[in-house]
């Protein structure tokens, strides 16, 4: 009777294991331009009470995200970066269970074995994307666009390559449904959920609150529990990037391969994606 009872309680582990694992880990890139109800620029740039709800619809897809995350792995560790340079989350609302992170960017953060995978919540589509709300790659005032190994690429693509450099896969991204359709030219079958229908550069069509948070933490919650059908992505190096600007430029002070190809336009080269501006 007790090698019965013994038989039974493994079973019962193994079934909680596999429905719940509890050693995932998951770094959260966030940024602000990408969250529904956000469609114009002052919303993200200018400091004050358009900002600040703005930052607060970000924070709850964020939470939304934790949230299904736990659901589908109650011991999940949830870190979440703040990536809108002036600031995207309002850090006292941020959910319990999640570590706010600033200063631990990708480049720092996403190093081998540190993570199961990455999130991307509130991402916009790279620069020159048509009728993409707020589209732009790093910079919206001065970068023209990025060219990783001869291809565009926004920030989503550059960061999912730094982290499939290491090993990461990249489960999951919420955003504009352009930038839904950029992750999956680089992530076939990443999970993605729109949370608006880009227009134009500064106009959307969005999702409610309550329906664009049901739908990421649902998204969330699915991405996890499909994560062994995602391979981390790989770009061989070495790391050849190219930068337009909008304006003249002379230089990337200090980066030991660099290459200028006209007066607006440098390249870079790195074995590295972590020594590159992304």
């Amino acid at each position: 009777m007790n090698v019965f009872f013994a038989v039974i309680l493994v079973m019962i582990s193994w079934a909680h294991m596999s429905l719940f694992p509890q050693d995932l880990r998951i770094y959260v890139i966030t940024d602000l331009e990408g969250s529904a109800g956000v469609q114009r620029w002052e919303q993200t740039r200018v400091q004050g009470s358009a900002k600040i709800e703005a930052m607060s619809w970000l924070t709850e897809e964020v939470n939304a995200a934790v949230e299904g995350i736990l659901d589908a792995s109650p011991g999940a560790v949830v870190d979440v970066w703040d990536g809108h340079g002036n600031g995207g989350i309002l850090k006292d609302k941020l959910h319990p269970k999640a570590h706010y992170m600033k200063e631990e960017e990708p480049r720092k953060a996403l190093i081998e074995g540190a993570y199961s995978a990455v999130f991307f919540v509130g991402q916009h589509a790279m620069a020159g994307t048509p009728f993409a709300p707020l589209a732009h790659t790093y910079s919206s005032r001065s970068i023209a666009y990025y060219r990783l190994n001869g291809f565009f690429v926004g920030e989503f693509g550059a960061r999912a390559a730094l982290a499939g450099s290491r090993g990461i896969p990249v489960l999951f991204v919420s955003g504009d449904n352009k930038t839904v359709l950029e992750a999956r030219m680089w992530i076939p079958g990443i999970t993605g959920v729109a949370v608006k229908q880009g227009r134009g550069l500064e106009r959307a069509e969005h999702l409610s609150r309550d329906e664009a948070c049901r739908r990421i933490r649902k998204g969330a919650s699915d991405a996890c529990e499909h994560r062994a059908e995602i391979q981390p992505l790989r770009v061989d190096p070495p790391y050849r990037l190219e930068i337009r600007y909008y304006e003249p430029v002379q230089t990337v002070a200090g980066h030991a391969g660099e290459k200028i190809i006209d007066s607006r336009t440098i390249e870079l080269e790195s074995l590295d994606l972590a020594n590159l501006p992304i």
